[in-house]
């Protein structure tokens, strides 16, 4: 969409950048999603108190996945162990640590059919949360395109057509999340 008017471009420029936050902030929250894989984003999150400093657990030794359902936490410091093993009992991700002394190893049991709909409860909400986001920009931009109609910037031919665009944008980005929890979805109910 080019317009003349700077004030209408800048609206519909600003418009595709704020949906595309809220799908890649979507997204995010989507790869935390413990799908019966083990994933070691599910720790990123996950801060210990290392030497008076909230530490992320990913940037104090290395996460490897030996096994399909199986982290490894390989600590550099290995008096950081046990802060490192309560931090992620807190963290509360639905796993156990077992600590050996050397390592700290995080089992995944696989998934019941009753968590898997219960995931994908919370998938369809994050869904809707970023649905709610990009109707927001979409009420934004149209108040700016209805405010710059009425100050007598634009008129109303290109309110009306701005509109049109801003609409078949919002219904693009709309079908994105959808197909996007769709697979989700789909990734989560599989066996």
């Amino acid at each position: 969409m080019l317009y003349e008017n700077e004030q209408l471009q800048k609206i519909c420029d600003e418009l595709p950048v704020k949906c595309n936050k809220a799908i890649d902030f979507t997204k995010s929250e989507y790869s935390l999603l413990r799908a019966g894989r083990a994933n070691s984003k599910i720790l990123d999150k996950v801060l210990v108190d290392y030497y008076g400093t909230m530490t992320p657990i990913t940037q104090m030794g290395n996460v490897s996945t030996p096994e399909p359902r199986m982290l490894v936490v390989t600590l550099w410091d290995k008096s950081a162990l046990g802060k490192a093993e309560k931090a992620i009992l807190a963290a509360n991700i639905g796993v156990t640590p077992s600590n050996d002394g050397n390592v700290i190893r995080l089992v995944f049991p696989e998934l019941t059919e009753e968590r898997r709909k219960d995931l994908v409860k919370q998938v369809k909400k994050m869904a809707e949360d970023c649905k709610v986001a990009i109707r927001n920009a979409r009420r934004d931009a149209i108040e700016g395109i209805r405010k710059l109609k009425n100050d007598k910037q634009i008129s109303e031919d290109i309110a009306s057509n701005a509109e049109k665009d801003v609409d078949k944008d919002i219904a693009k980005f709309i079908e994105s999340v959808d197909r996007l929890s769709a697979d989700k979805e789909k990734n989560i109910m599989s066996v």
